[in-house]
């Protein structure tokens, strides 16, 4: 929170935010909080933006267990990114709420969303911002669950309503029998 909160260099107020999901459990009681790592910037023809500007990055990888499973976090931009996504260990779902800019969302949003999904044998649930803004962005929306074989379960292309689907633990323990790719990876020196 710009102004709110102690810079631990000089102990000033810091002038950037932290661009943050949080988790709640039942009780409303929160027990997580992932601060964006990955800050957005575009120059593409009359669009430009530059989040490092006012947005302070994270630095810690989140992963909540829940009782839906294990609970990996991402925010918008950090979804291209694979390498993040692979660092959340034994994730079963990823929460990704997003805004990302209509003319990036047109090509790229469902694609990336889909990708994290098959390549992490993971349920993807993501929120998306969409529709035309005060300052003239227009953001894409396309909110959608994706299931660990990339198959969209639901979605809302626009507007405000809700996206619902099942999460099955034994269709996902099924599909990581069946191809064992998470088992799989290797690392060599390039």
């Amino acid at each position: 929170m710009a102004g709110g909160r102690l810079d631990p260099a000089g102990g000033q107020y810091a002038d950037k935010v932290l661009n943050s999901c949080l988790v709640f459990d039942e009780q409303g009681k929160r027990v997580a909080r992932y601060d964006k790592i990955h800050l957005f910037s575009l120059e593409l023809g009359n669009e430009s933006y530059d989040e490092a500007k006012t947005i302070e990055p994270g630095n810690q990888i989140v992963v909540v267990d829940s009782p839906f499973g294990r609970i990996g976090l991402a925010v918008c931009y950090d979804l291209r990114f694979p390498e993040l996504f692979r660092s959340m260990k034994n994730v079963d779902i990823i929460v990704l709420p997003a805004a990302f800019t209509d003319t990036t969302g047109k090509m790229h949003w469902e694609v990336l969303v889909r990708a994290r999904a098959i390549e992490n044998l993971a349920y993807v649930i993501a929120s998306a911002q969409g529709g035309y803004h005060v300052n003239g962005r227009e953001t894409h929306g396309n909110s959608m669950v994706v299931d660990p074989w990339g198959r969209v379960l639901d979605r809302l292309p626009r507007g405000s309503g809700v996206v619902v689907a099942d999460v099955n633990p034994s269709y996902q323990a099924s599909l990581r029998s069946s191809l064992p790719a998470l088992s799989h990876r290797t690392l060599h020196a390039c």
